[in-house]
């Protein structure tokens, strides 16, 4: 009897654990069938201000490569940089798991219209991400940034939305010591 019950109980135990490993993969394919939005290969979010659109010397506030290694230019758009000087230029890092986030962020965005300012050209805030193939880059612009004439709630909307994700972006850099 005693053997029959050590028996019964690794039978029991057994059947359970196989069944959690069965329900794990099947409640577990469920929950990741939309598989995460892979990290870019790299990001890049450049502004032309107002007035700038002659300057050589423009270079991307941000840059980031899919390990999460960084450049973050704090001075490129600052108007007491003096043309010609170089941007201050800070290494770093965002989590890569910010950048996959960021990507998903964006292509959210890409089928919303932002809508271009009246008033003509004054700028513009450029996001772009880059995939491993031309067909998964993501190129978002926002005309004129700081201005809102003569666009509906939701072009005002979807711009506080980009904001929101470039600053995101920017917030998450991390400098290396």
């Amino acid at each position: 009897m005693r053997k029959l019950g050590a028996a019964r109980r690794f039978a029991v135990t057994g059947v359970s654990v196989a069944g959690l490993v069965l329900a794990t993969t099947v409640f577990g394919a469920v929950a990741t069938a939309e598989p995460p939005a892979a990290a870019p290969i790299s990001v890049v979010f450049s502004m032309i201000p107002d007035g700038w659109a002659d300057r050589t010397d423009l270079v991307p506030l941000l840059q980031a490569q899919a390990d999460g290694q960084a450049v973050k230019s704090p001075d490129a758009v600052s108007e007491d940089r003096k043309r010609g000087t170089a941007p201050q230029q800070l290494q770093g890092r965002i989590a890569p798991d910010v950048l996959a986030a960021a990507v998903t962020d964006a292509r959210s965005l890409v089928s919303v219209d932002m809508g271009i300012p009246e008033g003509g050209n004054k700028g513009a805030a450029l996001l772009d991400f880059l995939g491993a193939t031309p067909d998964q880059d993501i190129h978002l612009v926002n005309y004129s940034p700081a201005s809102t004439d003569g666009l509906s709630d939701d072009q005002i909307t979807a711009r506080h939305r980009f904001a929101d994700l470039c600053r995101k972006l920017l917030d998450a850099f991390v400098q290396n010591r």
